[in-house]
Parts: C-alpha cells; sequence; structure tokens
C-alpha cells in the first residue's frame, strides 16, 4: 500500500509539474494572465467532475442530490467560461504597472499640412502612415481592474487604438480632409467594447476609458509614446 501510495505521488507530482510548464507555456506565448488560466482551468474540470456524477444520482434515486450537482456545475461552468472570456480578450492588451513606451514614433513633413508618420511598436510592428493635420494623434484604450481581481493576475492594462491628423484650427478640423488608421490588433473577444456595453465584468472593472496625445507634425521629430496610469504622453527623443 505504501508503494502504490508513493507511485501515486510521484505520478500526481509528475502530471502536476507537466500542467505547470503547459500554464507557462501559455501564458508566455500568448500575453494571458497565467494565474487566470489555472483558475478557469480549474473550474472547468470541476464542472465536468460534477456533470458526470450526475446521471449516478439520477440513477440511485437522489434525485435532489442531482440537482444540486447540476446546478454548481452550471455555475462554475459559467465562471470558466467567464474567465476564458477575458483570458482571449485581455490578448493584445499589455499590463501596466508604471509608465513604459508605447511606441515610437517619427514625423516627416511633406506638404502643407501634410506629414509621413512611422511607427514602431513594441512588438516590433512597423507602421507608415501620411497624415492630413497639424498635429499626430494617437489615442489608447485602458482597463483598470479592482485590486482583488489583481490575485487573479488582471492588472491595469492598455492597447493602443488609433492615429490620426490633427488640425489645430477648429475650422480646418470642419473642413478640411480627415485621416485615420487603426494601431490596434484584431481579437476575437474585445473586452473593453464588453466591459463598456455590458455589465458582465462589472464586478472586475474599476474603469474603463480612452486617452489621448498629440504632438506637432510640422517639423522632421522623433517622439516616445507613453503610457502610465494617468493616461498617454509624447516626450521627444534625444540623440
Amino acid at each position: 500500500m505504501d508503494s502504490l501510495g508513493k507511485g501515486g505521488r510521484v505520478i500526481f507530482v509528475t502530471h502536476f509539474a507537466a500542467f505547470r510548464r503547459f500554464v507557462a507555456f501559455v501564458a508566455y506565448t500568448t500575453d494571458m494572465p497565467s494565474t487566470l488560466v489555472i483558475v478557469g482551468f480549474c473550474l472547468l474540470v470541476v464542472s465536468v467532475a460534477l456533470f458526470r456524477g450526475v446521471p449516478t444520482a439520477v440513477r440511485g434515486g437522489r434525485w435532489l442530490g442531482g440537482a444540486g450537482r447540476g446546478l454548481v456545475g452550471l455555475l462554475l461552468l459559467a465562471l470558466a467560461a467567464l474567465a476564458a472570456t477575458i483570458t482571449v480578450g485581455i490578448r493584445g492588451y499589455r499590463a501596466l504597472t508604471y509608465e513604459e513606451v508605447a511606441a515610437t514614433v517619427k514625423t516627416e513633413p511633406v506638404g502643407v499640412q501634410r506629414f509621413r508618420a512611422t511607427i514602431v511598436l513594441p512588438d516590433q510592428r512597423l507602421a507608415m502612415y501620411d497624415l492630413a493635420g497639424d498635429a499626430f494623434y494617437v489615442d489608447a484604450h485602458i482597463l483598470k481592474w479592482h485590486p482583488w481581481a489583481n490575485f487573479v493576475g488582471l492588472h491595469t492594462a492598455y492597447e493602443l487604438d488609433r492615429v490620426t491628423g490633427r488640425y489645430n484650427s477648429v475650422t480646418d478640423e470642419r473642413t478640411r480632409p480627415h485621416t485615420v488608421y487603426s494601431v490596434a490588433r484584431t481579437r476575437p473577444v474585445d473586452l473593453f467594447f464588453l466591459a463598456r456595453r455590458f455589465k458582465l465584468l462589472g464586478p472586475l472593472v474599476d474603469a474603463e476609458y480612452g486617452s489621448a496625445a498629440f504632438v506637432a507634425g510640422t517639423r522632421p521629430a522623433e517622439y516616445e509614446v507613453r503610457v502610465s496610469t494617468t493616461g498617454l504622453l509624447m516626450r521627444p527623443v534625444m540623440h
């Protein structure tokens, strides 16, 4: 019996270590919070185990017990689905714990109220846009979670959304051509939209808001687009 117990413990430890490596791999390759992956996986496993026990309870005449297992299983399955939604939705958002560089931008005038913006993002994506206006304008989505949500790996996160040209004159803004481009990644679940449109994530989300910054595009220059918990800012790069 003792040897069998030791063997069982060895198997358990081996499988647990493999599971930890799998979770670490998923979190590393997908930018997903590993704690939330573990919580969602555990909820799914427990809900499946409860569902498997329902037929046995019903065949044994324990209708109340079977119904209880089914209801608890449905609840845990719903929580696992919520965890999966957040996990997929948070992909592409970058965790924000301090001021950091969200992008590097070079501006180069190409005409009257026309300039070219070359943008390098943290994932090394390169984008080049011809913009109309007097200034380079960029905005971002920012998600701030309640402090207790940090325990499941959710931290204040951001994603750059779009860039556009901005005119100094309100009259020009109303009458001159506008150029706007998206720099956000396409994802199956837009968590910012869900948090803004539905109350499902209300208990988790402390605040969701947009932030923007702009600088003159009328002269050759290079800037860092920085983001902090208070929003976006732009600083010139000194060479």
